[in-house]
């Protein structure tokens, strides 16, 4: 028995020579090879790690969102004027602003909607103005306004807190004002300003994540880029987005959250997801515009593979759409409807008529065989030249 172990300790021996005669390359030879077979079927099956977000989803899953003080929301079809109700009010000689927070095809349609029915009842549009999504510039719109003395204000206003201030002199002047989307803080209908009008925002972020889910199949790993603000239709309209996913479609994971306030932020924020998840399969944004920036960010990293879904119209991310590029498909509210319905609310305040706080319009969902046609729907228009002849090729 002995004898063996010492011919065993001498094997070891000669061993541990010819190894450390090899030297590096040995080890090299070790490192490829040790534990790379055993070890990969751990990480194909590791969990793809979901990213939770503190949002109580209970609160998202009504039809329509109430108003910001709580008013339920009434039916766009609803709002009607009588033909004797629109000739009292052109007898009036009546004037309106339009003010609104940025400028684009969506506020293109609210003021084309606002002015059709301006123009029936007789009303003169005497001011109209883009504030630049900057509030000190809107409250400077107010003021210009307010010297030429309109009886009726449709705005947008940029955010509820300066809009308070920036609406305030046109309250004490007893102006009728109508907000489109937003209210303003310590504003009340019925007192300070007649009503909102508004998409179905709820619906929108329904609608934006049912169409990721086929646009993946059911599955797969997205980011989420969200309005990182107190902003009233964009946080509806993302967190019904985020709770849609999670409720009702398990196999697609949340990987990656990234937040802005700023549009042009958002390509920052998708290259960096793209980096730290290549996983991704798609990637949802709160809006039209601040989608360019992710649809740069993935040409940027020649991933056309990854799909986007987004809300509202656009020209540029609604080419792509048509050249069958990244953005796959997007929900729209009806602008044309919207500005439509808030000249008819100001007519009803005129008319002394009781008008209800809240009023949502109709979506649509929108994909590259429609997209031509939900052009004419929401904005009571073609699309671009460009856009059109894409959907044609």
């Amino acid at each position: 028995m002995k004898s063996r172990k010492y011919v065993g300790l001498l094997i070891l021996m000669v061993a541990a020579l010819l190894i450390s005669s090899c030297g590096g390359v040995e080890e090299v030879s070790v490192a490829e090879e040790a534990p790379v077979a055993e070890e990969a079927p751990v990480a194909e099956e590791a969990e793809v790690e979901e990213v939770t977000l503190d949002i109580d989803c209970s609160q998202y899953s009504a039809e329509y969102a109430k108003g910001p003080n709580g008013e339920d929301a009434t039916p766009a079809s609803e709002v009607e004027l009588t033909s004797e109700e629109s000739a009292k009010i052109k007898e009036g000689n009546y004037t309106a602003a339009l003010l609104w927070a940025g400028a684009g095809e969506w506020y293109n349609g609210l003021a084309d909607g606002a002015t059709a029915i301006f123009e029936e009842l007789g009303i003169e549009i005497v001011a109209t103005a883009d504030a630049e999504f900057d509030p000190a510039k809107q409250a400077t719109d107010v003021e210009t306004s307010l010297a030429l003395n309109p009886d009726i204000i449709l705005t947008l206003v940029v955010d509820p807190v300066s809009g308070a201030r920036a609406f305030q002199p046109a309250v004490d002047k007893g102006v009728i004002l109508v907000f489109a989307d937003n209210g303003a803080d310590g504003y009340v209908a019925g007192n300070q300003y007649v009503g909102i009008v508004t998409g179905n925002h709820y619906g929108m972020g329904r609608g934006a994540a049912d169409l990721m889910a086929e646009a993946l199949n059911g599955e797969g790993e997205i980011g989420f880029i969200y309005h990182d603000a107190d902003y009233f239709v964009t946080n509806n309209r993302d967190r019904t987005f985020y709770c849609t996913i999670k409720e009702q479609y398990p196999d697609i994971k949340i990987v990656a959250t990234g937040g802005f306030t700023e549009e042009p932020k958002t390509e920052e924020v998708a290259s960096a997801m793209l980096v730290q998840h290549p996983e991704i399969d798609g990637i949802y944004v709160a809006w039209d515009v601040a989608a360019e920036g992710v649809i740069a960010a993935l040409r940027a990293a020649d991933r056309s593979d990854v799909m986007v879904t987004t809300e509202d119209l656009g020209a540029n991310n609604d080419l792509d759409m048509a050249l069958g590029g990244n953005m796959y498909g997007k929900t729209i509210d009806l602008p044309y409807d919207i500005g439509a319905i808030m000249a008819k609310m100001a007519a009803y305040q005129l008319l002394g008529n009781e008008a209800p706080p809240f009023v949502v319009v109709d979506l649509i969902k929108v994909k590259k065989d429609n997209l031509a046609e939900s052009w004419q729907r929401a904005l009571n228009m073609q699309p671009p030249e460009d856009i059109l002849t894409a959907l044609e090729q």
